[in-house]
C-alpha cells in the first residue's frame, strides 16, 4: 500500500516522481537545445560576415548528412529532371 512518500505517490495511476523526473529532463534538454541553436546561428552569422553564402552553406551541411551513394543518386535524378525541363 502506498505510504504517501514522493517515491510511492501516484495521482490517477501516474507515478508522480517518475513523471516529474521526465518533465525535468525534457525541460533541461530543451534549454540545451535552445543554447545550441543560438550557438549554431552565431556560427552562421560569422560565416556570413566573412562572405559565405548561408543558403549554400546550409545546403552543403544538409548534403553531408546523406550517404554518398544516396547523394549521387539524388544528384543524378535532379540533373535528369532539370534536363527534362530545359534547365541545363
Amino acid at each position: 500500500m502506498p505510504d504517501g512518500s514522493p517515491a510511492q505517490e501516484t495521482v490517477g495511476g501516474v507515478a508522480a516522481e517518475a513523471l516529474t523526473q521526465y518533465v525535468d529532463r525534457i525541460e533541461r534538454l530543451e534549454e540545451e537545445k535552445k543554447a545550441l541553436s543560438a550557438d549554431i546561428k552565431q556560427v552562421y552569422d560569422e560565416a556570413k560576415s566573412t562572405g559565405f553564402d548561408i543558403k549554400i552553406l546550409r545546403k552543403v551541411i544538409s548534403l553531408r548528412k546523406v550517404a554518398e551513394h544516396d547523394r549521387k543518386e539524388q544528384e543524378e535524378i535532379l540533373e535528369l529532371y532539370k534536363r527534362a525541363l530545359g534547365m541545363d
